[in-house]
């Protein structure tokens, strides 16, 4: 591929995370950046730091060109990052009357669009005619803390169009991430969907006093509700043991950084869930996640009595310890 504009979308810690790598690469270039909040912008530009998100990084401001005008951003880049959260993309995008033609679309975003039960892939696909060859997937295992802190991380850059793929990947490559690439755009992105409703039931049962050996069971148990959801959903030959499905899943349901895990935490140690939502600064995209794929399995019944066990505890009001123990006679 020729060299293209780059603009990433959103202010949050991922985004920012990306902003790093992207202007560290050894294939780095001019970046454009869009964050909404106008003084978190002017504090960017003046101290070279988000305020809100991952203030340790030092942004290189000789390499972005940051503002609060969406369609500003757009215009400027051929290449779209999306790192806005699931439940803020369709408002944001329908309000400016955004032009998307021509453009390509990589999600770094691990969420459902909420009332359209759509992964962000097909979100752009079906909304703005953006062909899936013009389409890719960020995903992990990682954590933007991480990145942050310049620890090894692992990423994959998922997309049926194998230049594409290859060209993002080469902008991801820094001495602190490695970058592999894959063709499974809906596997990947699904699964990355999933293991964040995988990890708020991490949570729940850490709040609840579940041990380390349930925990064991319990994320075994995802990794198979995984597989057999996305070879339902979209059925190719796939590894699901690989990083970016078995890997992203450990490290959300594991990490202390995960907050969809912090999430679930709160609603075992007794939060509502409109309490525990408006406590976190972060938005738990399992959440929203969850009443998505609980819609969407409605099509393919399938048996996934974890993501059954976070819907009925989060939506339906269901006493969370009575639900945690009926699914405890229901794993092995």
């Amino acid at each position: 591929m020729n060299q293209i504009s780059i603009g990433v979308l959103g202010g949050g810690s991922w985004a920012t995370a990306i902003i790093k790598i992207l202007t560290e690469s050894s294939n780095s270039e001019f970046i454009n950046w869009y964050v909404r909040d106008n003084e978190n912008v002017n504090y960017i530009k003046k101290h070279k730091r988000n305020k809100h998100y991952l203030s340790s990084i030092k942004i290189k401001i000789s390499k972005i060109n940051v503002c609060n005008d969406i369609c500003a951003i757009i215009n400027k880049s051929d290449l779209l990052i999306i790192a806005i959260p699931s439940a803020f993309i369709k408002d944001a995008f329908s309000k400016n009357n955004i032009d998307l033609s021509g453009k390509y679309i990589l999600s770094a975003v691990k969420g459902i669009i909420p009332g359209e039960n759509q992964i962000i892939a097909e979100f752009f696909n079906k909304n703005y005619n953006i062909p899936v060859q013009n389409i890719g997937i960020i995903a992990g295992p990682s954590h933007a803390e991480e990145i942050a802190l310049e620890r090894l991380s692992y990423l994959t850059i998922a997309s049926e169009n194998a230049k594409f793929s290859k060209y993002i990947a080469d902008k991801f490559k820094t001495h602190y991430t490695k970058v592999a690439v894959s063709d499974d755009i809906y596997g990947t992105e699904y699964s990355a969907v999933l293991k964040n409703i995988y990890a708020i039931a991490s949570g729940i049962c850490h709040g609840l006093g579940y041990g380390d050996n349930f925990q064991a069971v319990l994320v075994s148990n995802a990794v198979r509700e995984i597989k057999l959801f996305v070879d339902k959903v979209h059925p190719i030959n796939r590894d699901i043991n690989n990083s970016a499905y078995l890997g992203d899943l450990l490290v959300t349901a594991y990490s202390k950084f995960s907050r969809n895990r912090m999430f679930g935490t709160m609603i075992g140690n007794g939060y509502s869930v409109k309490s525990a939502l408006l406590e976190m600064k972060m938005v738990p995209e399992g959440y929203y996640a969850v009443k998505g794929i609980y819609e969407i399995n409605k099509k393919y019944k399938i048996d996934l009595p974890i993501i059954k066990a976070v819907y009925q505890i989060l939506y339906s009001g269901k006493y969370v310890e009575a639900e945690i123990i009926k699914l405890t006679n229901l794993l092995n």
